[in-house]
């Protein structure tokens, strides 16, 4: 029993390395709204369920304290890449937000973003905590718990580690949030380019025309209308999209 525990001790914490690491980033599961104690709750949680499934996985403590040392870190830093990889698929909606923002006139309307740690358009702040919402209504939460199950098979623990593959998930992933966000955005582009050429040609038949006072009302009401009618497609855009990027985690045989 002296053998065994240090043993067990060492295998539980070094699965809590990497997916304490994870669900600190991950977005729902580790957003900086949740009590702190929550989080750490949550973390152990998982971490007990999943070293129950990867114990016989993991390798033997090693003797050296400097090994012990130098497996922990790689063991957080994978988990701190692999949660961040994740957290840059919520970028899409940040995108998309502070461009219908710009284009609606409430570009200067400001609130904390809890999907990104500060503040940001009220129109990001919105289209993040909705994705929040319905990433737990439609258990989208549980790909992400099976991507920390199936990340000790993308990447075993004492394994060489894919630096060169990794970066380029993390291209593809912010590349396609971009487009992403500015596919969503795109009804608010084409509505903000066709209103404000014709408030500069009303302003040059009309320069008596205070053409600023009338036309910021009618810009924000006219935004919230686009937003009402494109607001359930995009979303369901997003999830399929999030539930895309996620499956590059997932060990799918």
């Amino acid at each position: 029993m002296a053998d065994l525990l240090p043993e067990e001790i060492f295998a539980f914490f070094l699965v809590f390395s990497r997916l304490g690491a994870m669900v600190m980033l991950m977005p729902a599961l580790g957003e900086t709204a949740i009590p702190q104690r929550v989080r750490l709750v949550m973390a152990l949680s998982v971490s007990f369920l999943i070293y129950t499934a990867v114990r016989t996985t993991l390798p033997a403590m090693p003797g050296s304290p400097y090994m012990l040392g130098i497996l922990i870190i790689f063991e957080i830093l994978i988990g701190l890449l692999i949660g961040s990889a994740i957290r840059l698929l919520m970028s899409a909606l940040h995108t998309a937000g502070t461009i219908i923002a710009m284009q609606t006139g409430l570009a200067m309307a400001q609130a904390f973003d809890p999907a990104q740690g500060a503040q940001s358009a009220l129109m990001s702040t919105f289209l993040t905590l909705m994705a929040v919402v319905l990433i737990f209504v439609t258990n989208m939460h549980h790909m992400m718990i099976a991507a920390m199950y199936d990340s000790y098979t993308l990447f075993p623990v004492g394994a060489d580690f894919r630096m060169a593959d990794f970066a380029e998930i993390v291209v593809n992933t912010v590349s396609k949030s971009f487009l992403l966000g500015v596919q969503i955005a795109s009804p608010f582009i084409v509505y903000g380019l066709i209103f404000n050429i014709s408030l500069g040609i009303l302003a040059r038949l009309m320069p008596q025309l205070q053409v600023f006072f009338i036309a910021m009302p009618l810009n924000i009401a006219a935004g919230f209308m686009i937003l009402a009618i494109v607001l359930a497609a995009s979303m369901n855009w997003f999830l399929q999209y999030m539930e895309s990027g996620l499956g590059a985690f997932l060990d799918v045989r």
